[in-house]
């Protein structure tokens, strides 16, 4: 494993809708972030890669319709075994959503609902890998079982913890690796929503994209909300649904 893979083992490093319409996805994310698309392997995968700041930083996979799942963000976290990720969650009560599976020159990866239903994915990348940094900015946790969750997330991945007080909100936890934070966890909010990952994505005025996705038929989840010291961010839904925070961090 090389040195600059190693130093990101942990962290989130890809980010991918499941939407069962391509097509209109890119254009709603085209539209409201300036989003661009590469196509890997056209007329064998046909699979849209997401180009911004200069680099492709995730992707849009299509889901069958048949199915019956709903459009969402997954976050793929660099390790450097699928399998041995898949078989330390299964010892704390996770298991396998799909895979592990190996693309050929991307790498090998397996997708792993935690106890609490939370999915994400555990990937060994074919290569270097992506560095995926700059777009999309976070990746938080909203668990019904906080302790539960610090339990399996650090056995999986290797995380530790670090509380940090947020006052009247109480305390959010860092997930960390290697001294460096890579992911958030806190007490799911939201009653009528399942424990689930959410994904932050970089704008530059959180009310003008709020305003914007509005006028594309996106739905307001969380209005724009201060964090003191922190940011600024909001939580949205894509026209098929898909959950999505948008995050302006302060200026430091």
């Amino acid at each position: 494993m090389s040195t600059t893979i190693g130093t990101r083992v942990g962290q989130f490093v890809w980010h991918e809708l499941m939407t069962a319409d391509v097509d209109a996805a890119k254009a709603f994310y085209s539209e409201l972030f300036g989003w661009e698309f590469e196509i890997f392997k056209p007329g064998e995968m046909d699979y849209a890669m997401i180009s911004a700041k200069g680099q492709t930083q995730g992707g849009f996979m299509a889901l069958d319709p048949a199915r019956g799942i709903p459009s969402h963000w997954i976050g793929h976290v660099l390790v450097e075994d699928a399998d041995q990720a898949l078989a330390r969650a299964e010892k704390v009560g996770g298991k396998a959503a799909f895979g592990p599976v190996d693309i050929p020159e991307v790498g090998r990866f397996a997708m792993i609902a935690d106890p609490q239903g939370g999915v994400v994915s555990a990937y060994a990348p074919a290569g270097e890998g992506p560095a995926g940094t700059g777009t999309f900015l976070w990746d938080e946790f909203l668990a019904a079982d906080v302790e539960g969750a610090k339990a399996y997330y650090t056995e999986v991945f290797g995380w530790t913890t670090e509380a940090m007080d947020m006052g009247g909100a109480g305390t959010y936890t860092l997930f960390k690796r290697d001294g460096a934070s890579v992911a958030g966890l806190m007490k799911n909010p939201a009653e009528h929503a399942p424990p689930h990952w959410l994904t932050y994505i970089a704008t530059g005025d959180v009310d003008a994209t709020i305003e914007k996705a509005g006028a594309l038929d996106a739905t307001v989840y969380a209005p724009a909300m201060d964090v003191p010291g922190i940011g600024r961010f909001a939580v949205l839904g894509d026209p098929s649904g898909a959950a999505f925070g948008i995050f302006k961090p302060s200026a430091q």
